[in-house]
């Protein structure tokens, strides 16, 4: 396939070069189109997983993507004389066309990841949020293994991971050298959580358990054991005995050279937009104003009143509102699924082939507060919502449902699994390439759809959409007052404790996350703000010719874009409505 796309590449390239002027059959290959495919065909050689994660056909899965720091300078080379080239080709001005998508979205990921560079993120990435074993583990899960040549993919896959977490123990030594650190509040809990991948049911594991075949059952663990758990020991011993003692106590990125540059920069390549620190701040403060009064009323009307704050933490407590087992945080989630999947097609005209799962996180990642993994393109694998279920007698429902409404349906599966069945309508960049400005920010906006769809079952789940709402409002104040303000871990636990009703472990862990991931907490409220803006002027300008089915589908519609083209998209589709 690769092969294939590099030829078509050069082809096409020589007969530009040469002028030629034949006549053909075909249709013309854009020079945005050849350029993609080139970016694709080297996207997917250097990130060889994203085959693996979207069921992608005639993909391998024996690699996993080269962390090295010489590889990374190369590959940023090639950022830098692809976004040239880009430059040089200029925007389409046809609204919606596969060019303009791929143009738009490129373009985007390109420039916004040049600017980024200031940050170099791959010397600290050492937190319990942003560290490799986030991510990766959870790879060999959907390994496939389903024939010997996939088997063999597969050991080779494993064999590898070794020397990708000792690498990232030469980025981080370096990143040391150089000034940069994950704030150690942050990483405190890296060298426990690492070693729990170390057990009988790891994850790592998975393939041998899913192929039932003694013989690579036998090979996947002598790699296991001689390979893969020595190097999370290393890792996590490394952690323990060397970054924690000297990682920054600073908690601002400030503290990191040039942190006081990265942080707009890393708003931007998370949001697609770059409103400065002080005006995401005073939007925070605005959100959480009126979102406070929304709870105002609920408290007023349906629990008798009294302090907003007192009764969010109460919600945690109180037997009342928490769960009584595990299996019944399980099936308060399965029921609200099907509700939400039996009032898709009340507003939305297309709908996702691909069914999602709930899941039970595994236990390494309990701290986790609920995540979605991508189902395939072809829509036979389903995506996968992993939810914690551990002490049960302390995990309020108030939550529960909005957190599922914004990682399943109408949320990130939906939104997701619709961009990945785009099929040739778009080019593949379009199904592969994403930002959180526009996926958070419509898992967002899926929670207060979730409401307008009647689907929480009472005005204790309201009241727990309300709380989301004023979580991501608090974000936007949180964060930016961590990074640019002067703002305590403390400070910042007990605003958001006073404005949502989270769990303080909850709280604390998510503040732990705005620490070492710095601008992508603001991106879900500002993603949601500008959907929602666009909506309230479709709905002006259009009146009773306004179809929100339709309006939903043009949003979803293209992939994952960035915020700016969503702007210029609807724009074109009210004018296309009239």
């Amino acid at each position: 396939m690769r092969t294939i796309i590099k030829i078509a590449f050069i082809v096409t390239l020589g007969m530009i070069i040469a002028g030629c002027d034949q006549e053909s059959t075909e249709p013309e290959t854009s020079a945005i189109e050849v350029l993609a495919d080139e970016i694709l065909a080297a996207t997917m050689e250097r990130y060889p997983a994203k085959g693996t994660y979207y069921s992608i056909e005639g993909a391998r899965h024996d690699r996993l993507y080269d962390n090295s720091l010489d590889a990374l300078a190369g590959w940023e080379a090639r950022e830098d004389t692809w976004l040239a080239a880009l430059n040089a080709i200029g925007s389409p001005e046809d609204v919606g066309s596969r060019d303009w998508v791929t143009y738009g979205i490129l373009h985007e990921s390109l420039a916004s990841s040049v600017a980024s560079r200031i940050c170099r993120s791959e010397l600290w990435q050492a937190s319990a949020t942003t560290a490799w074993y986030r991510g990766l583990p959870f790879l060999f899960e959907i390994q496939p293994v389903d024939t010997p040549d996939l088997q063999q993919q597969a050991l080779a896959r494993l064999g590898e991971v070794a020397g990708f977490i000792d690498t990232e123990i030469a980025n981080l030594r370096q990143g040391m050298e150089l000034g940069y650190s994950a704030p150690r509040v942050t990483a405190l809990d890296v060298p426990e959580q690492v070693r729990a991948l170390d057990s009988a049911d790891t994850i790592f594991l998975d393939p041998a358990k899913r192929a039932e075949d003694e013989e690579f059952t036998a090979k996947v663990q002598a790699v296991y054991d001689d390979e893969i758990a020595p190097a999370l020991h290393r890792f996590a011993d490394y952690m323990e005995e060397d970054y924690l003692p000297q990682a920054r106590e600073v908690i601002a990125l400030t503290a990191n050279p040039n942190g006081a540059e990265c942080y707009p920069t890393l708003v931007r390549s998370f949001a697609t937009i770059q409103p400065s620190a002080d005006e995401i701040h005073e939007l925070g403060l605005q959100q959480v104003a009126m979102i406070r009064g929304e709870m105002r009323t609920i408290i007023d009307e349906h629990f008798g009143g009294g302090s907003i704050d007192e009764f969010m933490r109460r919600v945690n407590v109180d037997p009342e509102f928490t769960f009584e087992s595990e299996d019944a945080v399980v099936q308060y989630s399965l029921d609200a699924l099907d509700a939400a999947k039996a009032a898709m097609a009340e507003v939305f005209g297309r709908l996702p082939k691909a069914d999602v799962l709930v899941k039970r996180y595994p236990e390494f990642a309990e701290s986790g507060i609920g995540e979605y993994h991508a189902s395939s393109e072809d829509g036979t694998r389903p995506g996968i919502f992993y939810i914690a279920v551990t002490n049960p007698e302390a995990r309020s429902r108030v939550t529960q449902q909005s957190t599922l409404y914004h990682e399943t349906y109408p949320g990130h599966h939906h939104q997701g699994a619709i961009s990945l069945e785009l099929g040739d309508s778009v080019h593949p960049i379009a199904r592969y390439f994403g930002n959180s400005g526009f996926s958070e920010g419509w898992g967002l906006y899926s929670e207060r759809l979730a409401d307008e769809l009647g689907l929480y079952s009472g005005p204790l789940d309201y009241l727990g959409m309300l709380s989301e709402q004023g979580a991501r409002a608090s974000r936007l104040v949180i964060d930016t007052g961590l990074h640019t303000k002067g703002w305590t871990r403390q400070q910042s636990i007990d605003y958001m404790a006073g404005n949502t009703a989270w769990p303080l472990v909850d709280i604390e862990n998510d503040i732990n996350r705005y620490i070492s991931w710095p601008g992508q907490a603001t991106s879900y409220m500002l993603g949601m703000l500008e959907i929602r803006r666009l909506r309230t002027l479709a709905e002006e300008e259009l009146g009773d010719k306004f179809d929100l089915s339709a309006f939903h589908d043009r949003v979803v519609g293209y992939g994952g874009i960035t915020l700016p083209m969503l702007h210029v998209s609807i724009l074109a589709w009210i004018e296309e409505s009239r």
